[in-house]
């Protein structure tokens, strides 16, 4: 490689990684340093309020028929992680739909975070009377699934939309729900800036949901490069017979240019096979500059990190609630 090459590879390889940080900021906002006497106040609050306490706001808006939804912050949350904290993010949805759902950012390393977001949810306003709002509070872990915290849930008959609605309320044990879960994925991402190449590792899948009567499935996974929402590469891996928890450990690059990592977005697919009908989709997870949550997170690791491979745990999504969706 020629001094002038090399030098445009470690300009390269210097705008990726400020191009990682930027995301991980996005991710996880600084928290403000909290005061001792503030941290203090923190350990009699979770002593009193177990799981911890979370502020929101409600709103119906008329014109729009939306129903607007503040998570604005939480305070004294109980610490998961071992080292006395816990990586907070929030999932907003309206049951009985839980397909469409919201995700605030992630906040490092705090157990009072402030969040700030609003999200919206186009309900007839005739019909929210029926619908019960959960806000789950989830600690963010890297290498297993993300374990909930507590979660509060508000009967929307409950409540009076004839004004707006600021209310602090104790997060609640969540209910275990295994029968909703689909499984979880593994895999590691590199990019190595100077090739122009993106490495994805599939890794190995658990607790995979049953498809067929038998009780175990046929695993193989499928990975897409998207570009501008379009699929542009396939990859697949070899099939794991009788099993729900299969192990992988196959390699697939793809050429992505540096001026192109930001207009990509890898999609994992988790199918059993079927010999005789149609392959069954199991579940799905997306990672790109346009994912959320966790996707945006694993994305924002592997660009801060360049030429070196970023593990982490996914759990599995119903494929219609992956996707982002296309700017309007």
């Amino acid at each position: 490689m020629g001094k002038k090459s090399q030098a445009q590879a470690q300009v390269h390889l210097q705008e990726v990684k400020e191009l990682g940080q930027s995301y991980i900021d996005k991710v996880q906002p600084e928290v403000e340093e909290l005061e001792p006497a503030l941290s203090g106040l923190g350990q009699q609050v979770t002593e009193k309020h177990e799981l911890g306490r979370l502020q929101y706001s409600l709103d119906y808006d008329f014109q729009s028929g939306q129903l607007l939804v503040g998570i604005l912050q939480a305070k004294g949350l109980a610490a998961l992680d071992l080292g006395g904290s816990s990586d907070p993010y929030v999932r907003v949805y309206l049951l009985p739909d839980k397909r469409r759902r919201h995700e605030t950012k992630v906040h490092r390393q705090t157990l009072n975070p402030h969040f700030g977001e609003n999200f919206a949810f186009k309900v007839p306003y005739v019909e929210l009377g029926g619908r019960v709002l959960v806000m789950a509070v989830y600690d963010f872990d890297r290498f297993s699934r993300n374990d909930a915290i507590g979660e509060v849930r508000v009967p929307m008959s409950s409540v009076d939309l004839g004004r707006p609605v600021l209310a602090w309320r104790e997060l609640q044990a969540a209910p275990r729900e295994e029968q909703d879960k689909l499984g979880d994925i593994c895999f590691s991402l590199r990019y190595v800036p100077t090739a122009g190449k993106l490495t994805v590792i599939v890794l190995e899948a658990k607790n995979l949901k049953k498809m067929d009567v038998g009780g175990l499935s046929d695993p193989y996974v499928k990975v897409h490069l998207l570009q501008g929402g379009k699929k542009v590469r396939k990859k697949k891996t070899t099939i794991k017979k009788n099993t729900l928890n299969p192990y992988y450990n196959e390699a697939f690059s793809f050429e992505v240019p540096c001026d192109q990592v930001q207009n990509v977005q890898v999609e994992l697919t988790v199918l059993d096979y079927d010999k005789l009908g149609k392959n069954e989709a199991i579940g799905r997870v997306a990672v790109g500059a346009a994912a959320g949550g966790a996707g945006l997170r694993h994305w924002a690791d592997m660009l801060a990190n360049p030429r070196r491979p970023i593990a982490q745990w996914h759990s599995l999504r119903p494929l219609d609630r992956v996707r982002p969706l296309p700017a309007p």
